[in-house]
């Protein structure tokens, strides 16, 4: 946990055996860490150098207040933050300026090779200010569902989010469970027909568009830094944005008794509301039947109450009666 104060894992558990007592030599804290002598002193050393502990006359140790020493450190790593921070716009308009007078082959850099793409694909999100935009669809090559560690981060310091997913992907094994995360933290998905491309935005000053490959050959991207492409990627993505279907995380949360109630009225049931939402957004018979935990033929025999009560012939008759009726 205190990793980020560049403290190790042995240090860390030192300083944490040493806070639960009054006073401890090297022996005991030894004893109790299961570590070689060597190590723990080498530990308190480090520790008493950070201000984190203290040698008592009688050659044992104490702990500084937590409050008080760590504190103190965490106050330090801030005011470095903000010093980076302050450099980073400095720097980023310094990289502005010189961007402007470079040539076509400066502002477009291609990437190859599966770890050189993931490592730019985490970079571009790290470097966004305000917001980040993708297009995802299959296949995965670089980065698998699940695998994108860095939306997380990003999510947590306050940059907006909004991914369009091609349809064909939430039928990929994972993607859903993926999508459901997101939506949780914030994140603003939409789902596709489809997509025609694979997409990466950071704000306006960076994007990542993967290279289609046949089977064998190397994986590759292409970083645009700001220039015209990089605008009409911009446009791009707000154009299907607009017409891209809304997922709403309230279709994908877990059914209450209210919800499985009047199966037989002459209206939707929260139950139905979820089928047609997930439907609506894409989803399989089968991915909605194992989201809701529905066998398949209770869906379909849902869908097929649905149909009548809307009067309709088809599922698609069923989607535009849905959608105008707000009965997803």
């Amino acid at each position: 946990m205190l990793g980020a104060l560049g403290l190790s894992p042995e240090h860390e558990a030192v300083y944490g055996v040493l806070a639960g007592r009054a006073q401890a030599n090297s022996a005991e804290l030894s004893e109790a860490l299961h570590l070689p002598a060597s190590a723990v002193e080498a530990a308190l050393a480090q520790l008493a150098a950070c201000g984190l502990v203290k040698s008592t006359s009688d050659g044992e140790y104490a702990a500084a207040p937590p409050a008080l020493a760590l504190g103190a450190m965490i106050s330090e790593r801030r005011a470095a933050l903000r010093i980076a921070e302050l450099a980073l716009v400095n720097l980023a308009e310094e990289h502005r300026k010189a961007m402007a007078g470079r040539t076509i082959s400066e502002l477009i850099e291609v990437v190859t090779g599966v770890e050189a793409v993931r490592h730019r694909f985490a970079q571009v999100q790290h470097a966004a200010r305000t917001q980040v935009r993708s297009f995802v669809t299959t296949p995965f090559v670089a980065v698998p569902p699940g695998e994108n560690s860095a939306e997380s981060q990003v999510v947590a310091q306050g940059v907006r989010y909004r991914v369009v997913v091609d349809r064909a992907v939430l039928a990929e094994p994972g993607v859903v469970a993926e999508t459901i995360d997101s939506l949780r933290r914030g994140v603003e998905v939409r789902v596709a027909e489809s997509l025609p491309i694979k997409l990466m935005l950071a704000d306006a000053e960076l994007g990542l568009v993967p290279l289609t490959i046949t089977p064998g050959d190397e994986p590759g991207a292409v970083l645009l830094h700001r220039a015209g492409l990089l605008t009409a990627m911009d446009a791009l993505f707000e154009i299907v944005w607009r017409g891209a279907h809304p997922l709403d995380v309230s279709a994908f949360g877990e059914l209450t008794t209210e919800d499985t109630q009047g199966a037989d009225a002459a209206a939707p049931t929260g139950l139905d509301r979820r089928i047609l939402a997930l439907l609506l957004a894409g989803l399989t018979d089968q991915a909605v039947a194992s989201q809701l935990d529905l066998s398949l033929r209770t869906l379909q025999r849902r869908l097929r109450y649905l149909m009548d009560l809307a009067g309709v012939q088809s599922r698609m008759q069923l989607g535009w009666y849905a959608a105008r009726h707000n009965w997803a």
